[in-house]
């Protein structure tokens, strides 16, 4: 069974109903039918307001694991969800409904119009909540087995961005040129890293006595995400982008001792796909390609870091492992 999939949504009239039709999909797929009809509710409501309050395209994932998988509604605004007040909660039995199948899609686009879909997406989840990103944001929802009669599920809201106090840091700078950096590859990594990041950040929120080593990893990824957004040269690799060049080459500066640490994601992510393979993830573990690339990236800042001349992507995972066993320190 595939471990990860996704549905890039297309804006338009249509893009509820997809949204719906693929969450059923996904949870018959994994063999969890019986949190469709709460999947379906939730996921309707969430796409209707990315539609209406968002910044399109949006884009739906599905993560966690079988036990506990999770459906992620991303979309460009940064904007979270505002969730109704206690005493607000949308009467599900004012639609003069028996269950969902009953709804035609007008009423289950329509619940945010009323102003009480919210309330819905929190009764039909065991958890939910929003993260904040750079880009925009991700609103996630566990679908439970049925609609809760009473209160829902509290929202949580987290975020990824940091404050401007966390990014100050200028002494002891140190020159970094990543040479020959394929574009296509390194936004992959910008992908791979943020949902992992969420993936593990989540499953610790949301369920840290099923997962304990989540919790673990979830710390360790936090303590190195100011390195790492220091060594991602957003600027550089998007100017690239939209010349439409395969490669670039960034030249940053930052602390020697934050080059030093970017070293240590190559453990966190090794052990990170341990723990994706051995929890049964949703989410895959990267493949043997991608795998090589960071390697190679991540090991060219704490070789410059100890006064080492930078060395150019040399491509494959073949020459990635060889290049990084050479390199070692």
């Amino acid at each position: 069974m595939p471990h990860r999939q996704s549905l890039e949504l297309a804006p338009g009239p249509r893009s509820v109903h997809d949204a719906r039709r693929w969450v059923v999909a996904q949870c018959e797929r994994i063999g969890r039918p019986d949190v469709a009809e709460c999947a379906e509710l939730a996921i309707s409501e969430l796409v209707t307001n990315a539609v209406l309050h968002g910044e399109l395209p949006a884009r739906l994932r599905l993560s966690g694991t079988t036990e506990h998988p999770r459906f992620e509604v991303h979309d460009g605004s940064r904007i979270p969800p505002q969730p109704v007040r206690p005493g607000d909660a949308f009467d599900f039995d004012s639609l003069d409904v028996d269950s969902l199948d009953d709804l035609d899609e007008d009423q289950l686009s329509g619940l945010s119009t009323v102003g009480r879909g919210l309330d819905i997406v929190s009764r039909a989840s065991v958890a939910w909540g929003a993260e904040i990103e750079d880009d925009g944001k991700a609103v996630w929802f566990e679908p439970a087995v049925e609609l809760s009669e009473i209160e829902g599920a509290p929202f949580q809201l987290t975020s990824s961005v940091p404050s401007p106090d966390e990014e100050r840091t200028r002494v002891g700078e140190v020159a970094v040129q990543v040479r020959a950096m394929p574009v296509r590859e390194f936004t992959r990594f910008q992908r791979h890293h943020r949902d992992l990041r969420r993936e593990i950040r989540l499953l610790a929120l949301a369920h840290e006595d099923d997962y304990p080593l989540a919790k673990v990893l979830s710390d360790h990824f936090d303590a190195l995400e100011r390195p790492m957004r220091a060594a991602m040269g957003r600027e550089q690799v998007d100017l690239a982008t939209d010349r439409g060049d395969a490669t670039v080459d960034l030249r940053l500066r930052l602390p020697r001792e934050t080059a030093r640490q970017m070293g240590s994601l190559i453990d966190l992510l090794d052990a990170a796909d341990d723990f994706s393979r051995a929890q049964r993830l949703l989410t895959a573990p990267r493949t043997a390609e991608q795998r090589a690339f960071q390697i190679w990236f991540l090991s060219e800042f704490r070789r410059q870091a100890a006064g080492a001349r930078p060395i150019p992507w040399a491509g494959g995972a073949d020459a990635a492992g060889a290049d990084a066993s050479s390199q070692a320190l």
